[in-house]
């Protein structure tokens, strides 16, 4: 059931009081009138109001006495009218606070317009309000995995669960949903959370570098199993684990036993494995192009992870957490959020999750240092006229790199060392790019 947005209305003339009642009612509004000022400060002690609607000229106290004897007590909108207005006290009324300055007679269509437009900010403000309050409440897993609704609850659970065992668990889910972020929630709640976490990010290494970065060097070199010793080892993008290596792989992790490369003495290593997938790992292990065995060994456990699109109680919550830390990090007021910035924010589908709505968050505290932007043009990274909004050197850097690696693997029809020999690079350079850039090869080859 929606709830009726609930005026006051303060006017000390009875059929002007009664005709706005009426009118008022028609549009869907729940309506209170009053005759004075001072009822009115009353009143707003007691009851809540989504919107004021006063006349200026009142004995006593007027609507503009009214409106800054309220500054200090309520943050509700209040929309001044009168009969005798002109320019100079609508600028000052708007200047002192006011939503906006109607002058009599006035259009009923544009009153209804402009009180459900009020109504709207209002509802907007005292979420936000909430949402600020309920964050600097966080503490602990909830200040990592933010939100409210069921399925982060549930995500939570898990978490805090799974964090006091050593099984290995395979962390799944969409890009940009926070599979890292859980595994370092699983570590950092859990009996190793003072060794090391160990990040080994599996497409970022070319497949020749594969076992010498995991296994170490017969020189003492040591790998990411040496250094991951008593702590977590973190397999990002499992699935780009090369296949000849996944047999020794298997075997490392039923025994704790590894040869570093040209060496024939095993070490030992005490390690928990964490792994993250995207969910076409399923497909590569039917295609063949993954093992089943090392497949279900590191599966002991699986967390899939939400996308942002069902989670949308948890929106807003994210999407004020991230317009405060990025107006904090650059030193600026929190942008005002619009009812129509909200509307585009809860309407949006979010194909990036999380990590799309802290980019655009970001890209809006941005464009407010240099004195402009809104919340759409931040989410089409183009201001108002068209242009491209460029945030930052860096990103019109990453842009341009991401357009000349995604061209050079399309010519080369995803050959990656073909690729890196037009680009002028290292194949293990390329790879790290495509990381950093997160560019996924078979995407770009779907586009061709």
């Amino acid at each position: 059931m929606i709830l009726k947005s609930n005026i006051l209305v303060i006017d000390d003339d009875r059929e002007m009081r009664n005709s706005l009642k009426d009118l008022l009612t028609s549009g869907g509004f729940q309506v209170e009138v009053i005759s004075s000022a001072q009822q009115a400060l009353e009143k707003l002690r007691q009851q809540q109001f989504d919107v004021i609607l006063c006349d200026v000229r009142m004995p006593n106290m007027s609507g503009l006495e009214l409106q800054k004897a309220l500054q200090p007590i309520s943050k509700v909108p209040i929309v001044l009218m009168s009969a005798h207005g002109d320019i100079s006290m609508a600028v000052s009324a708007v200047q002192d606070g006011a939503y906006t300055f109607l002058e009599k007679p006035f259009d009923p269509r544009r009153l209804l317009g402009v009180l459900s437009n009020a109504a709207k900010l209002n509802h907007l403000t005292l979420n936000n309000d909430r949402l600020k309050d309920r964050l600097s409440k966080l503490s602990g897993l909830d200040k990592i995995l933010i939100g409210e609704s069921e399925p982060i609850q549930r995500l939570r659970n898990d978490v805090f669960d799974l964090s006091h065992l050593d099984s290995n668990v395979l962390i799944t889910g969409e890009t940009g949903t926070g599979k890292e972020l859980v595994a370092h929630g699983l570590h950092d709640l859990g009996g190793r959370a003072s060794e090391p976490f160990i990040t080994l990010n599996c497409v970022a290494l070319a497949p020749a570098q594969f076992e010498e970065a995991l296994f170490g060097l017969a020189d003492g070199t040591p790998g990411y199993l040496d250094r991951a010793n008593g702590g977590t080892l973190f397999f990002d993008e499992l699935g780009a684990i090369p296949l000849s290596l996944q047999p020794k792989l298997l075997r490392v992790i039923e025994t704790k036993e590894f040869t570093p490369v040209g060496s024939t003495e095993a070490k030992k290593s005490d390690f928990r494995i964490i792994s993250a997938a995207n969910e076409k790992l399923e497909s590569a292990v039917a295609n063949g192009e993954f093992r089943q065995d090392l497949f279900f060994r590191l599966n002991t456990v699986m967390i899939n992870l939400p996308p942002l699109r069902t989670r949308g109680d948890d929106i807003s919550l994210l999407y004020t957490h991230f317009l405060n830390h990025f107006a904090n990090s650059y030193e600026i007021d929190v942008p005002v959020s619009t009812a129509e910035d909200f509307s585009a924010l809860m309407s949006h589908d979010w194909p990036g999750n999380v990590r799309e709505l802290r980019n655009v968050c970001e890209r809006r505290v941005l464009m407010a240092r240099r004195g402009g932007g809104s919340f759409a043009s931040a989410l089409s990274g183009v201001v108002e006229g068209g242009e491209t909004y460029p945030d930052t050197l860096r990103e019109a850097v990453a842009a341009f790199e991401s357009q000349l690696i995604a061209r050079a693997i399309k010519s080369c029809d995803g050959k990656m060392d073909e690729a890196a020999h037009i680009l002028g690079i290292g194949r293990r350079t390329l790879n790290e790019k495509i990381v950093k850039l997160g560019l996924n090869k078979n995407d770009i080859l779907e586009k061709m």
